[in-house]
């Protein structure tokens, strides 16, 4: 399962450009010049505290009351640009959810995540929430999906703005609960139909 999506990206300088179409080799040639990116990527990665979801179907945090989760495995972009050049990129997020045993037989779950571009450390500067449906096969409790989003477009304050001053940020959109859920450490692990030796969050 893919997405294909346009991604607004605000410039430093206050300027914004929406990005067209294209795919990853599309991006990596783009104007088919030679030139060397002046720098590395901007760093791709799941907000910790974001990167995992569990439902739970009662107030209780015990493993019969977990209905649907989801965790973010993976975050991988490329980019290009050179130049005057924007820099322009792709990002695919790595997702594995679980059905546990509260979901009562459904079969489809609805999720969100964020996609936010930062200047490093400093302010995000533009964010962007995707909703997606996931439908678990007859009798599987844990899908993996790829979901991309192609492609994203951060223009440069000069030709020697490097990449490294951005972060891309993903991250699962989740209520004040499951945020702390995350933050305390606690967690059931997205093959949540199978019991684990405690029937409570470690």
């Amino acid at each position: 399962m893919k997405k294909y999506t346009n991604f607004i990206a605000l410039a430093i300088i206050g300027a914004s450009v929406l990005a067209g179409c294209g795919s990853a080799q599309e991006i990596l040639q783009v104007g088919g010049s030679d030139e060397r990116n002046p720098g590395p990527c901007p760093r791709a990665f799941a907000l910790y505290d974001a990167s995992r979801i569990v439902e739970f179907k009662d107030e209780a945090q015990r493993f019969a009351n977990v209905g649907f989760t989801g965790e973010i495995q993976n975050v991988r972009s490329l980019c290009r640009y050179f130049g005057t050049r924007p820099i322009e990129g792709d990002l695919e997020i790595a997702f594995d959810f679980g059905r546990g045993p509260a979901a009562n037989g459904q079969s489809t779950a609805r999720y969100e995540y964020f996609v936010a571009v930062t200047r490093k450390n400093i302010a995000v500067i533009d964010k962007k929430t995707f909703p997606l449906d996931v439908t678990f096969p007859e009798g599987a409790d844990r899908v993996s999906v790829v979901e991309k989003i192609d492609k994203i477009t951060i223009p440069r304050a000069t030709e020697t703005t490097s990449g490294e001053n951005f972060e891309i940020i993903v991250g699962f959109e989740l209520t004040p609960e499951q945020r702390l859920f995350n933050v305390e450490g606690r967690r059931f692990r997205v093959s949540a139909g199978q019991p684990r030796p405690t029937d409570s969050a470690q």
